[in-house]
């Protein structure tokens, strides 16, 4: 098993194989799942001060799922706690409906069934309270904690309990408590996307209305396809269109990357020669917490895919444009955000430190893991900063406030506000609010496409966490050492590189910077005090400006070690060089 604050995973089928579409779960797995819900129940009974909790349960399409379910309600059911199982839902949709279940007083807490874009023979558990998102990592560290001790333990026999009157009880109350959560999601994502200010809203329908809208998804069997996500479209006036849409029916790689895009490449493409209307599309994974983004390029007249940190930058950009076209209280005398802070991982491009100067705001890092960006951004607001937007641009992941979780409806309708949302007479649209503070030579043109906003972003080369080279499988000793032996190679091949990298690329010095949890910890000294958490090395040019990063970190929820780097530009070369280079160092420190 890996247990980690995205939730613990592991390969449930009982055949063993992490493409096996087997509906039957191992002995050993069906005793996980028992072991994990009585241990939760626990946890919340004694936040409650000794009430029996209600809890929710929610489950992805994989197709162990069911199984896993089965396990968690009679462990539930033992442990005299209310169930309410609404069945196949998205991850955003069970957070929004423990929100709004917890103000009535009827929820405690989640329990959601999902390995999120794991391949289909895995699954797991995420766990939450009522606050929409999942547990901290403090609280995550002792639940782990204590189901070690639990599973460890001669004394406690979890043998993974047969089907019996608990699940068929539970079966009976699927429809009604899937449609509250349906109307629960449906309300936070309107809540959402305003942001507070209901102009927002009606001036984006209104627009969309009069210039037309049109958006296409590969759902690829995942919980969207039994979520809010055409109805929702259609009732702000946008046309709506899917593939892939039965609830199971996984026909590619489920985390949405690479040939993943393809089917809704070809579908957008084949939409478009019957309606014009319909500009991008989008591809969730299995459990519907991100999705990643293709398009109708203007410039080259066909579709192509997003990159993740591309993803992530469009939707940061709408999320400050939104501040500064709603004004007061946000913006200050010279135009500027009032303490306003982005608050991402450790794997975000430098492009959101870009974005964000031009606004007066400032970029907040965390160590990769969405637990630890919502926790980073929950305590930058009890500072009193604005935090709008947080998310994991690596992954194309972006956190709209007040939600706590990665939802793909927010990234589409972000990208609508910066498309739709246009200047007009005495109000200056989102993009002309970004095009001023870049102070670009040409004057503003409201006639401009998704291609031209994609354009007008900061340029920078930055890996993808998805390519061949981010990855590497590392053994041995702990990731502490690792980075301990890297820090001795990185001190002699700087010295030996540094001069040609002043001379030809102007870089001129370097700081390491450590993440664990939601901290950063700049001018660290020794590399190893990072631990298992991420590594970032900087490098300034002469201007002592952060120009470029090479990055590391082991995954949680992945048996891989991934590796980035990132550089300001369009500096393909350069990008690889120093990848190439960082990898080495790292093999060379495994070895």
């Amino acid at each position: 098993m890996i247990l980690s604050a995205s939730g613990w995973r592991g390969i449930f089928s009982e055949d063993g194989d992490e493409e096996s579409r087997s509906k039957k779960i191992s002995g050993f797995h069906a005793s996980v799942a028992e072991a994990a819900a009585a241990l939760f129940a626990d946890f919340v009974r004694k936040k409650n001060g000794g009430r029996a909790p209600r809890i929710i349960v929610g489950l992805d399409t994989r197709p162990t799922g069911m199984a896993v379910a089965e396990q968690v309600l009679n462990a539930l059911a033992a442990k005299d706690c209310g169930a309410l199982f609404c069945g196949v839902t998205a991850a955003p949709e069970i957070m929004a409906y423990a929100r709004a279940r917890s103000k009535e007083g009827c929820a405690d807490g989640f329990i959601y069934i999902s390995a999120s874009h794991n391949p289909i023979g895995y699954n797991g558990i995420k766990f939450g309270l009522v606050d929409g998102g999942v547990l901290g990592g403090a609280d995550m560290a002792r639940l782990e904690d204590e189901f070690r001790k639990l599973t460890l333990s001669r004394d406690t026999a979890f043998a993974g309990r047969a089907e019996n009157a608990v699940f068929a009880a539970a079966l009976k109350n699927v429809r009604r408590y899937k449609d509250q959560a349906l109307a629960a999601y449906t309300g936070f994502t309107l809540e959402t996307a305003a942001g507070g200010q209901d102009a927002v809203l009606k001036e984006l329908k209104a627009a969309i209305n009069a210039g037309h809208a049109g958006v296409a998804a590969d759902f690829n069997g995942s919980a969207r396809t039994l979520s809010i996500d055409k109805g929702f479209f259609e009732d702000f006036g946008v046309k709506f269109s899917a593939i892939n849409d039965k609830a199971g029916e996984i026909v590619h790689q489920i985390v949405p990357e690479g040939e993943a895009l393809t089917p809704c490449r070809d579908f957008l493409n084949e939409i478009r020669l019957i309606d014009k209307d319909f500009t991008l599309a989008y591809v969730p994974d299995c459990d519907g917490d991100r999705g990643n983004i293709v398009f109708f390029d203007e410039n080259t007249a066909c579709v192509r895919p997003l990159e993740a940190q591309e993803v992530f930058a469009l939707a940061c950009l709408a999320g400050l444009c939104q501040l500064a076209w709603t004004g007061a209280p946000y913006v200050d005398e010279n135009g500027g955000l009032q303490k306003t802070a982005v608050a991402v991982n450790d794997a975000t491009s430098m492009r959101i430190d870009s974005i964000a100067r031009a606004f007066g705001a400032k970029v907040f890092r965390a160590e990769t893991g969405e637990a630890n960006v919502v926790n980073l951004g929950r305590r930058l607001r009890s500072e009193g900063w604005t935090a709008p937007v947080m998310g994991e641009g690596a992954a194309g992941g972006s956190i709209v406030h007040p939600s706590s979780v990665r939802d793909p409806l927010q990234t589409v309708i972000a990208l609508l506000k910066l498309l739709h949302i246009r200047s007009r007479a005495g109000k200056k649209g989102f993009f002309e609010l970004w095009y001023e503070r870049m102070r670009r030579e040409k004057p503003y043109s409201n006639d401009f496409t998704l291609s031209g906003i994609i354009e007008s972003l900061p340029a920078f080369t930055t890996t993808s966490a998805y390519s061949k080279d981010a990855r590497l499988r590392i053994g041995g000793a702990g990731h502490a050492a690792l980075k301990e032996r890297y820090q001795k190679i990185f001190s002699r091949e700087w010295e030996r590189q540094k001069s040609r990298l002043h001379s030809e690329c102007g870089i001129s010095g370097w700081e390491a910077r450590a993440y664990n949890g939601s901290e950063e910890r700049r001018g660290v000294e020794n590399f190893g005090e990072a631990g298992r958490g991420g590594l970032r090395i900087v490098f300034q040019n002469d201007a002592g400006m952060d120009y470029a990063s090479l990055w590391m970190r082991g995954s949680g929820t992945e048996p891989v070690f991934r590796v980035m780097a990132d550089v300001e530009g369009v500096n393909p070369a350069l990008h690889d060089r120093l990848l190439a280079w960082h990898r080495g160092m790292v093999l060379e420190s495994q070895s």
